[in-house]
């Protein structure tokens, strides 16, 4: 047996131990025998597969076995050849399948245009929530004039939330005459996205010693209430430096707790990506590096087009793509670059 699934069994199996002989709640080891439990059945299925077949081995000169080794022997070959398929299926999976995401947009270089660009991809990503069914709530928007933002804060939920935005992390460069333009020509500007998922309480720890809360009054919209108090908050985690705000909710206690949680998704993502905890040998973490300085998307309205430079996929439909219609271009990534 593969050592990676031999590991499984006993890291499973030990863990399931020391919970049962706990006399307390240990949210890490259950955290660390949740993740494992689905692998666990595939994977101890296999190790008895092998048992059996090193018992007929041993018995295939016996006068009773001999005539029925081969049969018995491709059987079980089969039957493991199938477990083992559909637990790479598994351990193929990312772990943040089904949790909720959280989403920055941010204007970047191009001015007013870079800030319209990135209001018209919050309006794509709203639209695209819509459509397939997902649940998409704002945490911050700061509006710039004519529609545009410099930028908005959001999470999006449900079931394919990770699977639609996973991979919109980067730099997305339009290409286009903005209606500011009066010569007709073609300009160039960007925004960047950031997908944190959120983790789940046992995946981060943050001690309260390490945050900096500062309370501030809202902006924009949300009637005279956010102007009259400070409800907003920005919350930074010191050892980090990550910082996370929020100023949408109408309480203070309510942008807080929002905060917290797009702030321990950020710190997750730190982690995620200096260290590998035990279980992340086993259970694969996001494909592609997630780098936001990037350029992952071009998006040119004088041709109709939108292209991935990761994949080199070009979609000949802007203007379907920009009213959400994205899956076009998800079920490609997935498809290049691993589910």
């Amino acid at each position: 047996m593969e050592q990676k699934y031999l590991k499984i069994v006993r890291d499973f199996e030990e863990l399931d131990k020391s919970l049962s002989q706990s006399v307390s709640f240990d949210p890490e080891l259950h955290g660390r025998y949740k993740k494992l439990k689905p692998f666990y059945p595939d994977a101890s299925r296999l190790l008895k597969i092998e048992n059996e077949l090193a018992e007929l081995e041993a018995m295939k000169n016996d006068d009773e076995i001999a005539p029925i080794y081969e049969e018995e022997k491709a059987v079980l070959n089969a039957e493991y050849e199938k477990v083992r398929k559909n637990l790479v299926a598994l351990l193929s999976k990312s772990p943040f399948e089904g949790k909720p995401v959280i989403v920055e947009i941010r204007a970047g270089t191009g001015g007013l245009e870079a800030g319209l660009f990135a209001g018209d991809l919050f309006k794509m990503y709203q639209k695209a929530a819509e459509i397939y069914g997902l649940k998409l709530k704002i945490f911050s928007l700061h509006a710039l004039p004519m529609g545009g933002v410099k930028e908005v804060i959001f999470e999006v939920a449900g079931e394919k939330a990770y699977y639609y935005f996973r991979f919109e992390c980067g730099v997305h460069r339009v290409q286009r005459i903005p209606s500011t333009e009066s010569g007709g020509r073609i300009h160039t500007s960007a925004a960047s996205v950031a997908v944190y998922p959120e983790p789940e309480e046992v995946d981060i720890k943050i001690e309260p010693a390490d945050l900096r809360i500062d309370t501030y009054r809202s902006s924009g919209k949300g009637g005279q209430h956010v102007n009259k108090t400070d409800s907003a908050v920005r919350i930074t985690h010191i050892p980090t430096g990550a910082v996370a705000s929020c100023q949408n909710e109408r309480s203070q206690f309510q942008n807080k707790t929002k905060a917290m949680t797009m702030l321990k998704a950020k710190i997750y993502e730190k982690q995620a990506a200096t260290s590998a905890e035990s279980t992340n040998d086993i259970v694969r973490s996001q494909v592609g590096s997630a780098d936001r300085s990037e350029k992952i998307r071009t998006y040119n309205f004088p041709q109709n087009r939108v292209t991935d430079h990761r994949i080199k996929f070009t979609i000949y439909n802007l203007a379907e793509f920009m009213e959400g219609r994205i899956a076009a271009m998800t079920e490609k990534m997935v498809a290049e670059l691993g589910g």
